[in-house]
Formats: C-alpha cells, structure tokens, sequence
C-alpha cells in the first residue's frame, strides 16, 4: 500500500555555520581534494563530517578539522544518511562516480533520497558545489521547508 508523502509545512533553519558532508567515491577523490584545495579558507569556517579515507585526506592534506565517519561501503553514507534525518547536516557534497558501479549503490541512493527528502542542499560535481560555496546564504541562517514527520506518522496510523 502506497503512503501519501509528507506534507512539507514544517520548517527548519539551517545555521550560519554549517554542517557540511564530504563523500568522494575512489576515482573522484584526488578531484574532491583539488576542489577543496580552492575552498580550503570557506571549508574551515564550517563543521565538516566524512566518510572514511576523503575525511582523512582532506584533513591530512589541508589540515582542516573533518570528523571521519565509517568508510562508505561499510556503512558511512549511512552515517550521513542518519545525520541528514536527525537534522544535523546541511549540505552534502558527494563526488560520485557515474561511471563505475559501486557495491554499496542501494545505499547511495537511500542517501540521496534523504536528501532530496530533507531538502538539503547537494551537489555531485565540482561545478554544482562551487555554486554551492559561493552562495551568499551558505554563511547566514537558511529557512528550509522539511517533511512534517508528526503529521506523516498521524496520517499513516489511521
């Protein structure tokens, strides 16, 4: 039986300082460094979380403070996936790798769906996340609309 989706009227404010995930599949990670070389000043005014070894390079090689979840396959885009729900993370910078299957692909996409579903920002390229970084909301508070759970959960126990 199909559930209506949630209606989105509840909201939420993403802080100044924002929670930022960091998610770059193997062949994309020398690329998520490059880019986060450019962006190493703005990175470090806000609170980075990553999977396994692109939270570690990124802060072995720029010295930024990223906290390093579980690798991907082993569970850390659910991590992410799990910080996006409790809503706490406001934007998920993922370097995927369209042209190479991964084992772990029902969780990628699980991890995109929330996001999609919690309405925070993402970006799967280095283009789409400059535009992310040099937005001029990325440092101020940011009204998001997000699923009204209590409503959602109402709803379906009728």
């Amino acid at each position: 039986m199909a559930h209506p989706s949630p209606r989105k009227i509840a909201q939420r404010t993403l802080p100044a300082r924002k929670r930022i995930a960091l998610i770059a599949h193997d062949d994309k990670k020398q690329e998520m460094l490059d880019w986060a070389t450019r962006w190493q000043s703005t990175l470090a005014k806000h609170e980075l979380v990553g999977t396994g070894t692109t939270a570690g390079r990124i802060a072995h090689h720029l010295g930024l403070e990223v906290e390093a979840l579980m690798s991907g396959p082993l569970g850390g885009d659910q991590q992410i996936g799990t910080r996006i729900t409790e809503q706490k993370l406001d934007v998920l910078i993922f370097f995927w790798d369209p042209f190479s299957p991964q084992p772990h692909d029902p969780d990628i996409k699980a991890l995109l769906r929330l996001a999609a579903l919690w309405n925070i920002p993402v970006a799967c390229n280095a283009a789409s996340a400059d535009f992310i970084l040099s937005s001029p909301r990325l440092s101020e508070g940011y009204s998001i609309d997000i699923p009204d759970t209590q409503d959602w959960m109402a709803r379906r126990s009728v």
